[in-house]
């Protein structure tokens, strides 16, 4: 019985691979560290708060705008309602997600390893010093 075609008369032994299938920097570490993870943190709660505040900016433009008919107007008044909504949170949990990477960098690499005691000083600092200016 012939193969149907050249390239699939392959040895299976050629396709396990027991190895990683991307290359590394010699010395690189085969985890993410925590600077690599904040870029993704930071981002993901810009991303995610502005997505959430812009559904409800939505929400509240088409509750108000509900006796109009639609028209300019409208439509304008529900854009600047989804617009003025979705900014201040995103940048609020952008600017909270700054500061635990940053605390969280900073006690990693001040203890020399990254474990949940990191993790949970990291957030405790964060909220510290988000909530520190209204007093104990």
């Amino acid at each position: 019985m012939n193969p149907l075609s050249p390239y699939l008369n392959v040895e299976p032994c050629c396709l396990m691979q027991d190895t990683d299938e991307f290359i590394l920097p010699t010395g690189a570490n085969k985890t993410r560290g925590r600077v690599e993870l904040a870029f993704f943190t930071i981002g993901g709660c810009c991303m995610t708060a502005a997505a959430f505040e812009t559904m409800n900016g939505l929400r509240l433009g088409l509750k108000e705008t509900q006796s109009m008919a639609w028209s300019k107007p409208r439509n304008v008044q529900i854009l600047n309602r989804v617009t003025r909504q979705g900014a201040p949170w995103a940048s609020t949990l952008g600017s909270l997600a700054l500061l635990y990477s940053a605390f969280g960098v900073i006690i990693e690499k001040t203890r020399g390893a990254e474990d949940d005691l990191s993790t949970v000083a990291a957030g405790t600092m964060t909220g510290m010093l988000y909530k520190g200016t209204g007093g104990l």
